[in-house]
């Protein structure tokens, strides 16, 4: 009995270290590409210092233990852990590439087009398109607004790692301000923020013939299931059907198409169908990469497709030194990957702000901000096409109106239509960031710009 008791037991260990070397073994590739990937663009595009790095954002679970190098001639940074290494390269232009499924030789062959150039240098240039930002009087409450800068990155009453704080009332800045070691000249990266740039992107397309959301998506692998029924409009509005995980951890659909794949568009695309187009909301980071593969298709060559963001529209709304990063295929990684200052990051929210139209120019074609912020069908008010909406009152502070630009570890712009107003918040708020803290955030921000009325009352 004894025995037969012992040979179950040690059968169990066996079998419980075998699942659990296995499961490690499967994990590896991410445990030493997220790093690998995040520390190559904090480096070579931010311009941080790879020991503040790997101390605040890469100090969390196995990520903690991994050994990056980086080689600065070179500009590759390779991470390791156990027996596992993958390395990521920057490319100017493209940003930071995780080498999978490709090599070095392969990536430096492929060459950034000649941009646009931009006619201006923004230091030299007033806001909205340059960086002269004049003292104007909006009525907001300045004071109040520094004291809620001071909470939420120095004391971190609002909690998170906050690198970044912004204000645009009315169409100008009225509070900028920065942790130590960042500076309005740092390009931060978006997460999802980016969804909402292929946003704008898609629009342009639409305003240009070049697009029709509302068609098939032209998928030739979909085309003998259920699949071929989603459109363009399914995908950027999170209603595909596709099946999908959009948790970050360990093995998720997100995480093994970021740092397990060479193609992100190819890895949602063969996802199997799990509800009927257009009947269920599930967020997914794999459709925004489908839709960039789509408007990929659209044009003759890659020259022509690198260049249309710069020349269609960072180039127009001041944010000529975005970086938006490629998959390792080529394709934008749109889900994910795009690097800015907090300054473009207004720019950007002003845009939609101002219906579309930035610097007396119209960006974007009429009705297209309309569409965004239109709740999709089963979202319950939470989401348009690649933004956030507050219809459903998520944010208890803010009105209805307020919609977002939401990315992960509490990136966030927040567009507030009824008060004018453009909230920036870049940094780094791990373990599900606390909403109530952002609810309270925009309590008191929205205090701020009521503070006349107020005063006049009394």
């Amino acid at each position: 009995m004894k025995k037969r008791i012992l040979y179950a037991t040690g059968l169990t260990i066996f079998v419980g270290l075998s699942w659990g070397i296995i499961y490690l073994y499967s994990l590896l590739p991410i445990i030493t590409g997220y790093p690998a990937k995040y520390l190559c663009s904090a480096v070579f595009i931010s311009e941080r210092d790879p020991n503040e790095v790997k101390s605040s954002e890469l100090n969390f679970s196995f990520i903690r233990f991994v050994t990056n190098h980086v080689d600065y001639e070179d500009k590759t940074v390779t991470s390791r852990f156990l027996w596992n290494s993958s390395t990521a390269i920057y490319r100017e232009c493209f940003g930071s590439t995780l080498l999978y499924e490709t090599d070095v030789v392969a990536l430096k062959k492929k060459k950034f087009p000649t941009l646009s150039a931009v006619r201006y240098k923004q230091d030299s240039v007033a806001w909205p398109l340059g960086n002269i930002i004049p003292d104007t009087n909006t009525g907001i409450d300045k004071n109040a607004l520094a004291r809620i800068a001071h909470n939420l990155i120095v004391s971190h009453s609002y909690k998170g790692d906050v690198f970044a704080f912004m204000v645009v009332h009315k169409g100008f800045p009225v509070i900028e301000r920065y942790k130590e070691g960042f500076t309005n000249k740092t390009r931060f990266l978006s997460w999802s923020m980016a969804k909402s740039v292929n946003n704008a992107l898609a629009g342009i397309m639409v305003g240009d013939g070049i697009l029709d959301i509302h068609e098939k998506a032209d998928i030739k692998a979909w085309q003998n299931d259920e699949r071929n029924q989603i459109t363009i409009n399914d995908l950027m509005q999170m209603q595909s059907g596709l099946s999908w995980n959009e948790d970050y951890g360990n093995r998720s659909d997100v995480t093994l198409m970021l740092y397990n794949s060479g193609d992100f568009a190819r890895f949602a695309i063969n996802r199997p169908s799990a509800f009927p187009a257009g009947s269920h909301w599930y967020y997914s980071s794999g459709s925004t990469n489908i839709v960039n593969y789509l408007m990929r298709k659209k044009f003759d060559d890659d020259s022509a497709y690198y260049s249309f963001p710069y020349a269609q529209l960072f180039n127009k709304i001041g944010m000529p030194d975005a970086v938006f990063e490629t998959d390792p295929s080529g394709t934008l990684a749109g889900s994910s990957y795009l690097f800015a200052t907090a300054r473009d990051y207004a720019r950007f929210g002003l845009l939609y702000l101002q219906d579309g139209i930035f610097n007396g120019e119209r960006i974007l074609p009429e009705g297209w901000v309309g569409y965004s912020t239109t709740p999709a069908l089963h979202s319950n008010g939470n989401y348009g096409s690649f933004f956030w909406l507050n219809r459903g009152k998520y944010y208890l502070a803010a009105p209805d109106d307020m919609y977002s630009c939401n990315g992960h570890d509490g990136q966030r712009i927040f567009i507030i239509p009824s008060c004018d107003l453009i909230v920036v918040i870049l940094g780094y708020s791990p373990k599900n960031v606390n909403e109530l803290k952002f609810n309270m955030l925009l309590k008191d921000i929205l205090e701020s710009v009521n503070h006349n009325r107020h005063s006049r009352a009394q």
